[in-house]
């Protein structure tokens, strides 16, 4: 099988990153070399916002990534960390980071070696769901939310929840987000966040919100037709509750537990408001 490199600390990632990922694996299975929080303070002389182990969590959660493989001895951000199966395959790079010392490290070894140009970042994909899927006899769960600083804690609570059927996420407009939260909100764009969310292995089907409140979801429920309706005790709502009894939709409401062994994450303390 045709095998894809990328190399990094991959810290507090961005939709770029996730889009960088994505056009990565095109070329083969994605290998991720990922760097020890060591060895990011060495090569960006600052220490990481997240520990190794959360990185870790979330780059293992995207669907692009096929396997991660911890650096930590290897200096070097313009070669490849020696690989126990052999130089092969495609070193992919972002065009800010292309150089003429990657290119002649890929050379030298006989190996491909592919720019990623920033344009493509900005373009974010639609991912279709396969007629198969589509016939899936899971039940359907359906979650909201605005995903406006992505991270573990969301990972976290779709991993859980897919464990009860597959999952919809119906990621708030930036109408409906900034009506509820208010000025600055959101800080990034619907689509932006919407192709995030839809990064996630165990998310089959991320749309945006039509529809205005905590209920904003209510337009795009009434195409899925869901068995359950997921949330966090923070977004417990009165009028969610009110609006399952009505539907007859299953409401279940989870504790907002990290993974075991990262801290609690939370997109209020990660923005500062």
């Amino acid at each position: 099988m045709a095998k894809a490199m990328v190399s990094g600390g991959f810290d507090d990632p961005r939709s770029s990153d996730y889009r960088f990922l994505e056009e990565a694996a095109r070329q083969g299975e994605l290998h991720v070399f990922l760097w020890s929080d060591g060895l990011v303070r060495k090569l960006d002389g600052v220490s990481p916002k997240f520990s190794l182990e959360e990185r870790m969590y979330l780059l293992q959660a995207i669907r692009s990534v096929s396997r991660i493989h911890l650096v930590d001895q290897w200096a070097d951000r313009d070669s490849l960390p020696a690989q126990g199966e052999g130089a092969s395959g495609t070193w992919v790079v972002k065009e800010s980071e292309d150089n003429p010392r990657k290119r002649f490290f890929c050379a030298s070894r006989g190996m491909k070696y592919l720019v990623v140009k920033n344009g493509i970042l900005k373009k974010f994909s639609k991912r279709k769901n396969k007629s198969s899927e589509d016939r899936s006899r899971r039940r359907k769960v359906v979650v909201t939310g605005c995903y406006d600083w992505f991270h573990s804690g969301h990972v976290r609570f779709f991993e859980e929840v897919s464990g009860l059927g597959d999952l919809y996420v119906i990621v708030g407009s930036n109408r409906n987000v900034q009506l509820l939260k208010g000025a600055g909100h959101p800080m990034f764009p619907q689509e932006e966040r919407r192709y995030i969310v839809q990064s996630i292995r165990f998310v089959k089907q991320a749309l945006i919100s039509s529809g205005t409140g905590w209920m904003d979801g209510e337009p795009e429920i009434a195409r899925i037709q869901p068995d359950i309706y997921a949330v966090n005790e923070d977004g417990d709502k009165p009028d969610k509750r009110t609006f399952c009894e009505a539907h007859g939709i299953q409401y279940v409401v989870l504790k907002r537990t990290p993974k075991e062994g990262l801290p609690k994450r939370q997109s209020v303390d990660l923005r500062g408001f």
